[in-house]
């Protein structure tokens, strides 16, 4: 699902790579947290992904995609194939709870039928049903994060990355999302959780990447917890082997 292999990305002016031979994969279906202190590529690795930036070398395939293959004028559709969650909701203000899901639809070409049929739906697993006509300004932070869940999840994705979703939440409210990702994640959908949160990974026990000046230098596969420091390892440099039919040379328009 999510494959990254011999990565390597470094910014102009600086010293030493952001992303230093990092090769990793995650499968369909898993829950994993990316964790790693300010500064470990954890920002880069997630902006490879959905091509905010593009690596000096590597290779990197994403639900059977190549990036290699997605010229610039795709890029857009190639995102709409994922789903994203920011931790400052990124939510447009003069529209309502209904109106910031629905755009998210209108712009992936759905038929207003479709749209009037789906977003209820989508309001309702995240708890938000009930305030569909509210605007962003008057709900609390945690229903906010729910509406830009809402949105990223509207379009089915098969991927979603959350960007520190729980940065500026409460305890309670902090469980209530990892819950909602939990949920989001039993049907189906591949999880990226990056997050500076000891607790939920500790409490979740999921697989658990850390990432350290560039490098994985840890990856808890299952039961994993919440590790910043330890000796870099990481694995041989290969060639990928992934079947030929596996790859989209970008058909995303």
């Amino acid at each position: 699902m999510i494959l990254l292999d011999n990565v390597t990305k470094t910014y102009p002016g600086d010293a030493h790579p952001a992303l230093d031979g990092v090769s990793l994969h995650i499968e369909p279906n898993e829950f994993v947290f990316l964790v790693g202190k300010s500064g470990a590529g954890k920002s880069t690795l997630m902006k490879m992904i959905t091509k905010e930036e593009n690596p000096d070398s590597g290779k990197i395939i994403i639900g059977g995609i190549d990036l290699d293959y997605v010229k610039k004028r795709n890029i857009p559709n190639y995102r709409r194939r994922l789903g994203v969650v920011f931790q400052d909701f990124k939510l447009l203000p003069r529209r309502t709870v209904y109106e910031n899901v629905a755009l998210a639809l209108e712009i992936a070409g759905m038929s207003g039928r479709e749209i009037r049929n789906t977003v209820p739906k989508v309001l309702e697993l995240v708890g938000l049903l009930d305030q569909a006509k509210k605007f962003p300004n008057q709900l609390a932070g945690g229903q906010q994060q729910r509406v830009s869940i809402a949105r990223s999840v509207a379009r089915q994705p098969k991927i979603l990355i959350a960007d520190e979703p729980t940065a500026n939440l409460d305890k309670l409210t902090t469980e209530e999302i990892i819950n909602l990702l939990k949920k989001i994640n039993d049907f189906g959908t591949t999880i990226l959780v990056t997050t500076h949160n000891e607790s939920i990974v500790n409490n979740l026990q999921k697989r658990v990447i850390t990432l350290k000046d560039g490098r994985i230098v840890n990856d808890q596969k299952v039961n994993g917890i919440y590790k910043l420091d330890a000796t870099p390892v990481q694995p041989p440099q290969r060639t990928l082997q992934t079947p030929g039919h596996a790859l989209k040379k970008v058909k995303v328009a």
